[in-house]
């Protein structure tokens, strides 16, 4: 059973980044962890099930996700994954998105496409979540990414929802299976990670072996001391504890020799971009600080906020992808042009902080 008060808490950067309206309004209605009126997935459901009535696929399939959030543990989440499954498969058929499936070392992964060609290769870039999230949240961003000169492939983390891969020391050699089924119909040479927490620690680590990956953007990634200082692992949120705990099979502790070595780090011949949270609960301000004393070129954006800065989503979603499409095309007008929407976003949110700041003295 979850802590209910925990996951209002932490449910709030990924209700934000998927646009979901009123959905403080909705957790005050939330009282159990259990199913039926006033639980998390009973409620969450039922408002997928009014979107879906309106004919509105898209935000019931984002609210149906909400309700299987963190991860399933029993029939309520259930239904509502696989009621958002069903929402995605009507939006789907009108959109340029399109499945792929394929086998690694016995295990089913499912993903998602847009841009595939074999007569126009472009350059990839993998799209992928926390372990908190799946595929279906990012793939409306796919298209988009294919009208910027992409190949876009909306993947899950190892053990979370279509992706049947073990999470594991080596789990990231998946993302290399990936690569592989695509180079036919893409420019998997230059491939850019646009990954998210802890998929973000999968993509540095790929990076280490696989040289196809040149460029990697995250968010809020665990490096090394998040594995290693046993410290910080005592204070971190339960929903992290237990949701690893449910991918993996293990303890926390039994996870340090998945620290990405200092050396190898320094070796890496990547770009990478890092947004910080400098109030983060879940990595520790080690990990940033490490990599920017060793990863040759990389940059980090730093936010005074929690876990993912929710109160920063619009700046983040423009700086995310300024920073991927600097990796490839730095001068490229449609670069420049994102830059300084980021620059404005960053603005707004600077005077917005200000403002609120001001209220809360007077």
């Amino acid at each position: 059973m979850n802590d209910v008060d925990e996951l209002k808490r932490y449910v709030g950067v990924h209700a934000k980044s998927l646009e979901i309206a009123g959905y403080r309004q909705l957790l005050d209605r939330i009282r159990t962890d259990g199913e039926g009126p006033g639980s998390w997935a009973g409620e969450w459901t039922a408002r997928g099930d009014l979107l879906t009535a309106q004919g509105k696929d898209v935000e019931a399939a984002r609210h149906y996700l909400m309700a299987r959030f963190p991860f399933v543990d029993g029939p309520g989440r259930q239904e509502a994954y696989d009621k958002s499954l069903a929402a995605f498969g009507r939006w789907r058929a009108g959109q340029d998105v399109h499945r792929l499936d394929l086998e690694f070392e016995g295990h089913r992964v499912g993903a998602w496409t847009a841009g595939l060609s074999p007569d126009r290769r472009r350059p990839v870039v993998l799209v992928m979540g926390g372990f908190l999230t799946v595929k279906e949240q990012w793939a409306p961003s796919l298209p988009v990414f294919a009208r910027l000169g992409y190949t876009a492939i909306g993947l899950e983390m190892p053990g979370v929802g279509e992706n049947e891969v073990p999470y594991d020391r080596e789990s990231w050699r998946f993302l290399s299976a990936v690569l592989d089924a695509v180079a036919d119909r893409a420019d998997v040479s230059r491939t850019y990670a646009l990954a998210m927490s802890f998929s973000g620690h999968q993509a540095l680590r790929c990076a280490m072996d696989d040289p196809r990956i040149r460029g990697v953007v995250t968010v809020g990634a665990p490096v090394s001391a998040f594995f290693t200082d046993a410290a910080w692992r005592k204070e971190l949120p339960g929903v992290t504890v237990d949701t690893l705990a449910h991918l993996t099979g293990a303890d926390l502790a039994q996870m340090e020799d998945w620290a990405l070595p200092a050396d190898r780090l320094a070796s890496l011949d990547i770009q990478v971009a890092y947004l910080e949270s400098l109030r983060d609960e879940v990595i520790p301000p080690a990990d940033p600080r490490l990599l920017r004393e060793t990863v040759r070129n990389v940059q980090v954006l730093a936010h005074d906020d929690v876990h993912g800065s929710p109160g920063h989503v619009d700046e983040n979603k423009f700086w995310l992808t300024w920073s991927l499409l600097r990796m490839q095309n730095a001068k490229d007008l449609r670069t420049r042009t994102l830059g300084l929407m980021w620059g404005a976003a960053r603005a707004r949110s600077r005077i917005g902080g200000l403002l609120g700041r001001r209220n809360t003295t007077a």
